[in-house]
Protein backbone atom coordinates (compact mmCIF):
# COMPACT_ATOMS: atom_id res chain seq x y z
CA UNK A 1 0.00 0.00 0.00
CA UNK A 2 1.35 3.86 -0.53
CA UNK A 3 2.52 5.55 2.17
CA UNK A 4 0.48 9.00 2.27
CA UNK A 5 1.83 11.55 4.09
CA UNK A 6 -1.33 14.00 5.71
CA UNK A 7 -0.43 17.77 5.54
CA UNK A 8 -0.07 19.68 8.62
CA UNK A 9 -2.85 21.55 9.55
CA UNK A 10 -5.52 19.50 7.29
CA UNK A 11 -7.15 17.80 10.31
CA UNK A 12 -7.57 21.51 12.07
CA UNK A 13 -8.71 23.00 8.01
CA UNK A 14 -11.60 19.90 7.73
CA UNK A 15 -12.54 20.06 11.44
CA UNK A 16 -13.17 23.96 10.90
CA UNK A 17 -14.92 23.91 7.42
CA UNK A 18 -17.24 20.93 9.25
CA UNK A 19 -17.71 22.99 12.28
CA UNK A 20 -19.02 26.10 10.13
CA UNK A 21 -20.79 23.97 7.74
CA UNK A 22 -22.55 22.27 10.89
CA UNK A 23 -23.57 26.00 12.26
CA UNK A 24 -24.34 27.40 9.05
CA UNK A 25 -26.31 24.97 7.41
CA UNK A 26 -25.96 26.10 3.56
CA UNK A 27 -28.26 25.39 1.29
CA UNK A 28 -25.21 24.76 -1.33
CA UNK A 29 -22.27 22.76 0.16
CA UNK A 30 -20.49 23.80 -2.96
CA UNK A 31 -21.00 27.54 -3.21
CA UNK A 32 -20.38 27.57 0.62
CA UNK A 33 -17.03 25.53 0.82
CA UNK A 34 -15.74 28.00 -2.29
CA UNK A 35 -16.43 31.60 -0.05
CA UNK A 36 -15.47 29.04 3.28
CA UNK A 37 -11.99 28.85 1.92
CA UNK A 38 -11.23 32.07 -0.05
CA UNK A 39 -12.30 34.21 3.22
CA UNK A 40 -9.73 31.39 4.87
CA UNK A 41 -7.19 32.06 2.26
CA UNK A 42 -7.59 35.66 2.32
CA UNK A 43 -7.33 35.94 6.12
CA UNK A 44 -3.81 33.77 6.28
CA UNK A 45 -2.29 35.82 3.56
CA UNK A 46 0.57 38.08 5.21
CA UNK A 47 0.07 41.88 5.14
CA UNK A 48 2.45 44.30 4.35
CA UNK A 49 2.38 48.49 5.45
CA UNK A 50 3.05 49.86 1.52
CA UNK A 51 5.17 52.29 1.45
CA UNK A 52 2.99 55.77 -0.42
CA UNK A 53 1.14 58.19 0.89
CA UNK A 54 -2.72 58.26 0.64
CA UNK A 55 -3.78 60.60 -2.00
CA UNK A 56 -7.76 61.75 -2.18
CA UNK A 57 -9.72 59.85 -5.09
CA UNK A 58 -10.71 62.59 -7.55
CA UNK A 59 -11.08 62.34 -11.25
CA UNK A 60 -9.16 65.90 -12.07
CA UNK A 61 -6.33 65.06 -9.74
CA UNK A 62 -2.92 64.54 -11.50
CA UNK A 63 -2.16 60.75 -11.58
CA UNK A 64 0.89 59.88 -9.47
CA UNK A 65 4.26 58.87 -11.23
CA UNK A 66 4.13 55.01 -11.30
CA UNK A 67 7.27 54.59 -12.50
CA UNK A 68 8.76 55.76 -9.00
CA UNK A 69 7.85 53.29 -6.56
CA UNK A 70 6.32 49.96 -6.62
CA UNK A 71 4.40 48.15 -4.00
CA UNK A 72 6.73 45.86 -1.89
CA UNK A 73 4.83 42.68 -2.50
CA UNK A 74 4.68 41.35 -6.00
CA UNK A 75 0.87 40.56 -5.99
CA UNK A 76 -0.07 44.18 -5.55
CA UNK A 77 -0.02 46.63 -8.71
CA UNK A 78 0.37 50.51 -7.93
CA UNK A 79 -2.39 51.44 -5.63
CA UNK A 80 -3.67 54.94 -4.45
CA UNK A 81 -5.57 53.23 -1.13
CA UNK A 82 -5.25 50.06 0.43
CA UNK A 83 -5.32 48.18 3.73
CA UNK A 84 -2.77 48.37 6.26
CA UNK A 85 -1.86 45.89 8.50
CA UNK A 86 -0.20 47.45 11.86
CA UNK A 87 -0.69 48.56 15.72
CA UNK A 88 -4.53 50.20 15.47
CA UNK A 89 -6.07 52.49 17.03
CA UNK A 90 -8.99 51.23 19.70
CA UNK A 91 -11.52 53.25 19.81
CA UNK A 92 -13.52 51.08 22.55
CA UNK A 93 -10.95 52.07 24.87
CA UNK A 94 -10.80 55.86 23.97
CA UNK A 95 -12.17 57.87 26.89
CA UNK A 96 -11.13 61.20 25.88
CA UNK A 97 -13.75 63.06 24.98
CA UNK A 98 -13.33 65.69 27.39
CA UNK A 99 -10.10 66.19 25.45
CA UNK A 100 -11.20 69.11 23.09
CA UNK A 101 -9.13 71.68 21.52
CA UNK A 102 -10.27 74.46 20.22
CA UNK A 103 -8.35 77.31 18.03
CA UNK A 104 -10.22 80.84 17.57
CA UNK A 105 -10.49 81.30 13.77
CA UNK A 106 -12.21 84.28 12.06
CA UNK A 107 -15.34 84.06 9.86
CA UNK A 108 -13.55 84.26 6.96
CA UNK A 109 -10.90 81.41 8.06
CA UNK A 110 -14.00 79.29 9.12
CA UNK A 111 -15.25 79.68 5.83
CA UNK A 112 -12.15 78.45 4.14
CA UNK A 113 -11.58 75.56 6.33
CA UNK A 114 -14.96 74.63 5.67
CA UNK A 115 -14.52 74.71 1.57
CA UNK A 116 -11.11 72.64 1.81
CA UNK A 117 -12.39 69.73 4.04
CA UNK A 118 -16.15 69.72 2.61
CA UNK A 119 -14.35 67.33 -0.30
CA UNK A 120 -12.40 65.12 1.97
CA UNK A 121 -13.46 61.60 2.07
CA UNK A 122 -12.71 61.10 5.61
CA UNK A 123 -15.02 64.01 6.60
CA UNK A 124 -17.64 62.54 4.28
CA UNK A 125 -19.46 60.21 7.22
CA UNK A 126 -19.19 63.25 9.84
CA UNK A 127 -22.80 65.20 11.11
CA UNK A 128 -22.64 68.92 11.16
CA UNK A 129 -21.96 68.68 15.04
CA UNK A 130 -18.56 66.75 14.15
CA UNK A 131 -17.85 68.92 10.85
CA UNK A 132 -18.17 71.57 13.65
CA UNK A 133 -15.16 69.63 16.21
CA UNK A 134 -12.84 69.63 13.04
CA UNK A 135 -13.11 73.38 12.05
CA UNK A 136 -12.63 74.15 16.19
CA UNK A 137 -9.51 71.57 16.68
CA UNK A 138 -7.82 72.74 13.33
CA UNK A 139 -5.01 75.35 13.36
CA UNK A 140 -3.50 77.27 10.56
CA UNK A 141 0.17 76.73 9.56
CA UNK A 142 1.66 78.99 6.36
CA UNK A 143 4.93 77.63 4.81
CA UNK A 144 7.34 79.08 3.02
CA UNK A 145 9.42 77.25 -0.62
CA UNK A 146 11.20 74.31 0.22
CA UNK A 147 10.09 73.76 3.66
CA UNK A 148 9.09 69.97 4.74
CA UNK A 149 5.97 69.79 6.08
CA UNK A 150 6.62 65.80 7.01
CA UNK A 151 9.19 63.86 6.85
CA UNK A 152 9.53 59.97 5.84
CA UNK A 153 10.45 58.36 8.75
CA UNK A 154 9.45 61.02 11.21
CA UNK A 155 6.79 60.15 13.84
CA UNK A 156 3.36 61.26 12.79
CA UNK A 157 2.02 64.63 14.69
CA UNK A 158 -0.60 66.04 12.38
CA UNK A 159 -2.89 65.63 9.98
CA UNK A 160 -2.90 68.27 7.02
CA UNK A 161 -5.43 70.14 4.92
CA UNK A 162 -4.21 72.01 2.02
CA UNK A 163 -5.41 75.68 1.56
CA UNK A 164 -3.07 77.05 -0.71
CA UNK A 165 0.01 76.30 -2.30
CA UNK A 166 1.86 73.32 -4.52
CA UNK A 167 3.48 70.61 -2.21
CA UNK A 168 5.74 67.95 -4.08
CA UNK A 169 5.14 64.11 -2.20
CA UNK A 170 8.83 62.33 -2.29
CA UNK A 171 9.81 58.70 -1.77
CA UNK A 172 13.03 57.70 -0.70
CA UNK A 173 14.10 54.92 -3.36
CA UNK A 174 17.14 53.29 -2.56
CA UNK A 175 19.01 56.48 -0.98
CA UNK A 176 17.12 58.53 -4.02
CA UNK A 177 14.21 60.98 -3.54
CA UNK A 178 11.35 60.21 -6.41
CA UNK A 179 8.57 62.29 -6.74
CA UNK A 180 5.34 60.50 -6.87
CA UNK A 181 3.09 63.01 -6.65
CA UNK A 182 2.12 66.59 -6.28
CA UNK A 183 -0.67 68.33 -4.34
CA UNK A 184 -2.18 71.93 -5.69
CA UNK A 185 -4.28 74.10 -3.51
CA UNK A 186 -6.03 71.00 -2.46
CA UNK A 187 -6.01 67.69 -0.82
CA UNK A 188 -4.74 66.43 2.91
CA UNK A 189 -2.47 64.34 3.79
CA UNK A 190 -0.69 62.58 6.77
CA UNK A 191 -3.78 60.54 7.99
CA UNK A 192 -2.09 57.35 7.92
CA UNK A 193 0.57 57.52 10.35
CA UNK A 194 -2.12 58.89 13.11
CA UNK A 195 -4.69 56.12 12.07
CA UNK A 196 -1.88 53.42 12.59
CA UNK A 197 1.53 53.50 14.72
CA UNK A 198 3.77 54.03 12.09
CA UNK A 199 6.14 56.17 10.37
CA UNK A 200 5.51 58.62 7.61
CA UNK A 201 5.27 56.96 4.02
CA UNK A 202 6.37 59.75 2.55
CA UNK A 203 8.31 63.46 2.73
CA UNK A 204 5.99 66.42 1.54
CA UNK A 205 7.96 69.75 0.86
CA UNK A 206 6.64 72.81 -0.20
CA UNK A 207 6.93 74.28 -3.65
CA UNK A 208 5.54 77.90 -3.55
CA UNK A 209 4.05 79.97 -0.16
CA UNK A 210 1.01 78.16 0.90
CA UNK A 211 -1.46 77.81 3.91
CA UNK A 212 -2.32 74.47 5.46
CA UNK A 213 -4.52 73.36 8.15
CA UNK A 214 -3.38 70.84 11.19
CA UNK A 215 -5.14 68.57 13.45
CA UNK A 216 -3.31 67.34 16.14
CA UNK A 217 -3.28 63.23 16.42
CA UNK A 218 -4.97 62.92 19.40
CA UNK A 219 -7.75 65.02 17.82
CA UNK A 220 -8.07 63.26 14.69
CA UNK A 221 -8.17 60.02 16.34
CA UNK A 222 -11.13 61.40 18.82
CA UNK A 223 -13.08 63.13 16.27
CA UNK A 224 -12.66 61.53 12.67
CA UNK A 225 -11.68 57.59 14.21
CA UNK A 226 -13.75 57.42 16.92
CA UNK A 227 -16.88 59.15 14.96
CA UNK A 228 -16.57 56.66 12.27
CA UNK A 229 -16.45 53.56 14.86
CA UNK A 230 -19.75 55.22 15.98
CA UNK A 231 -21.19 55.35 13.05
CA UNK A 232 -20.47 51.72 12.22
CA UNK A 233 -22.10 50.65 15.38
CA UNK A 234 -25.00 52.64 14.67
CA UNK A 235 -26.08 51.38 10.95
CA UNK A 236 -24.81 47.87 12.04
CA UNK A 237 -27.78 47.92 14.85
CA UNK A 238 -30.33 49.81 12.02
CA UNK A 239 -29.01 47.17 9.16
CA UNK A 240 -29.92 44.40 12.12
CA UNK A 241 -33.47 45.72 12.20
CA UNK A 242 -34.15 45.06 8.33
CA UNK A 243 -35.26 41.56 7.45
CA UNK A 244 -34.11 41.76 3.84
CA UNK A 245 -30.55 41.85 4.99
CA UNK A 246 -30.76 38.88 7.23
CA UNK A 247 -28.73 37.28 3.84
CA UNK A 248 -25.27 39.11 4.70
CA UNK A 249 -22.92 37.94 7.20
CA UNK A 250 -21.34 39.95 10.01
CA UNK A 251 -18.36 41.38 7.65
CA UNK A 252 -20.94 42.37 4.95
CA UNK A 253 -23.02 44.02 7.03
CA UNK A 254 -20.19 45.59 8.49
CA UNK A 255 -19.11 46.58 5.21
CA UNK A 256 -22.36 48.22 4.08
CA UNK A 257 -22.37 50.17 7.49
CA UNK A 258 -19.29 51.77 6.71
CA UNK A 259 -21.02 52.82 2.98
CA UNK A 260 -23.69 54.55 4.12
CA UNK A 261 -23.90 58.11 3.95
CA UNK A 262 -26.03 60.09 6.69
CA UNK A 263 -29.04 62.38 4.53
CA UNK A 264 -31.78 64.60 6.69
CA UNK A 265 -34.90 65.47 5.62
CA UNK A 266 -37.48 67.60 7.24
CA UNK A 267 -41.23 67.57 7.50
CA UNK A 268 -42.64 67.67 3.64
CA UNK A 269 -39.70 67.33 1.62
CA UNK A 270 -39.49 64.86 -1.23
CA UNK A 271 -36.29 62.07 -0.59
CA UNK A 272 -37.10 60.94 -4.48
CA UNK A 273 -39.56 61.92 -6.95
CA UNK A 274 -41.50 59.48 -9.67
CA UNK A 275 -39.67 59.17 -12.95
CA UNK A 276 -36.17 60.56 -11.47
CA UNK A 277 -32.87 58.48 -12.72
CA UNK A 278 -32.36 56.08 -9.42
CA UNK A 279 -29.02 57.08 -7.73
CA UNK A 280 -29.50 55.14 -4.78
CA UNK A 281 -31.44 53.29 -1.94
CA UNK A 282 -32.60 54.58 1.60
CA UNK A 283 -32.78 53.06 4.72
CA UNK A 284 -35.37 55.04 7.67
CA UNK A 285 -32.72 55.52 10.17
CA UNK A 286 -35.51 57.54 12.86
CA UNK A 287 -39.01 59.15 11.49
CA UNK A 288 -41.80 58.46 9.27
CA UNK A 289 -42.38 58.51 5.18
CA UNK A 290 -45.80 57.99 2.84
CA UNK A 291 -45.13 56.68 -0.53
CA UNK A 292 -47.00 58.12 -3.54
CA UNK A 293 -47.95 57.66 -6.90
CA UNK A 294 -48.93 60.15 -9.69
CA UNK A 295 -51.97 58.98 -10.99
CA UNK A 296 -54.58 60.65 -13.83
CA UNK A 297 -54.56 65.01 -13.86
CA UNK A 298 -50.91 64.60 -11.82
CA UNK A 299 -53.03 63.54 -9.18
CA UNK A 300 -50.68 61.85 -6.15
CA UNK A 301 -52.07 58.92 -4.44
CA UNK A 302 -51.16 57.62 -1.23
CA UNK A 303 -50.27 53.85 -1.04
CA UNK A 304 -48.02 53.40 1.77
CA UNK A 305 -46.38 54.51 4.74
CA UNK A 306 -43.11 53.52 6.62
CA UNK A 307 -41.33 54.52 9.66
CA UNK A 308 -37.95 53.65 11.32
CA UNK A 309 -36.25 50.31 9.85
CA UNK A 310 -37.65 49.98 6.60
CA UNK A 311 -35.87 50.67 3.22
CA UNK A 312 -37.17 51.92 -0.54
CA UNK A 313 -36.00 53.11 -3.52
CA UNK A 314 -34.48 49.52 -4.22
CA UNK A 315 -36.61 48.86 -6.76
CA UNK A 316 -35.50 51.12 -9.91
CA UNK A 317 -31.90 50.61 -8.80
CA UNK A 318 -32.88 46.44 -9.72
CA UNK A 319 -34.91 47.14 -12.81
CA UNK A 320 -32.62 50.00 -14.08
CA UNK A 321 -35.76 52.12 -14.45
CA UNK A 322 -36.54 55.46 -13.22
CA UNK A 323 -38.58 56.27 -9.93
CA UNK A 324 -41.71 54.37 -10.25
CA UNK A 325 -43.06 56.09 -6.65
CA UNK A 326 -42.94 59.41 -4.30
CA UNK A 327 -41.36 59.45 -1.14
CA UNK A 328 -42.22 62.07 1.12
CA UNK A 329 -40.47 62.97 4.61
CA UNK A 330 -43.57 63.00 7.63
CA UNK A 331 -41.88 65.31 10.11
CA UNK A 332 -38.23 65.07 10.39
CA UNK A 333 -36.88 61.78 9.01
CA UNK A 334 -32.76 61.22 9.30
CA UNK A 335 -31.91 58.11 6.92
CA UNK A 336 -28.88 56.47 5.48
CA UNK A 337 -28.20 56.59 2.23
CA UNK A 338 -27.00 53.89 -0.37
CA UNK A 339 -25.63 54.86 -3.81
CA UNK A 340 -25.83 53.10 -6.92
CA UNK A 341 -22.05 51.68 -7.09
CA UNK A 342 -21.89 50.61 -3.60
CA UNK A 343 -25.79 48.69 -3.38
CA UNK A 344 -24.35 46.69 -6.52
CA UNK A 345 -21.45 45.80 -5.07
CA UNK A 346 -22.56 45.27 -1.65
CA UNK A 347 -26.07 44.03 -2.47
CA UNK A 348 -26.01 41.48 -5.37
CA UNK A 349 -27.08 38.59 -3.30
CA UNK A 350 -30.19 40.30 -1.78
CA UNK A 351 -31.24 41.10 -5.16
CA UNK A 352 -33.57 37.94 -5.65
CA UNK A 353 -35.19 38.44 -1.84
CA UNK A 354 -35.50 42.29 -2.91
CA UNK A 355 -37.02 41.75 -6.12
CA UNK A 356 -39.94 39.39 -4.56
CA UNK A 357 -40.40 42.00 -1.83
CA UNK A 358 -40.81 45.30 -3.86
CA UNK A 359 -43.62 43.58 -5.93
CA UNK A 360 -46.20 45.94 -3.87
CA UNK A 361 -44.58 48.87 -5.33
CA UNK A 362 -45.16 47.23 -8.82
CA UNK A 363 -48.95 46.03 -7.89
CA UNK A 364 -49.73 49.60 -7.29
CA UNK A 365 -47.58 50.69 -10.18
CA UNK A 366 -49.39 48.35 -12.29
CA UNK A 367 -53.02 49.60 -11.48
Amino acid sequence: MMNLEIPDGLGDLLRDFTVAVLRERPGDLYDFAVEYFTKTRERKRPKEIPMYIIVEDDEDAAEPDKTAFKPRNNRGRYARRQSVSAERYDPEEDDSDEDKVTFAKTDDQRERLLEAVGGILLFRSLDVEQMQEVIDAMFERVVCPGEMVIKQGEDGDNFYVIDKGVYDVLVDIKGEQKKVHQFENRGSFGELALMYNMPRSATVVAVSEGTLWAMDRKSFRRIVLKSAFRKRKKYEKLLESVTILQCLDGYERMRLADALVTRVFDDGEAIIEQGDDADGMYFVEDGHIRVTINGEDDHEQEIATRSTGTYFGELALIENKPRTANVYAVGKVKSAFLDRGCFERLLGSCVDIMKRNSQLYTMYVAK
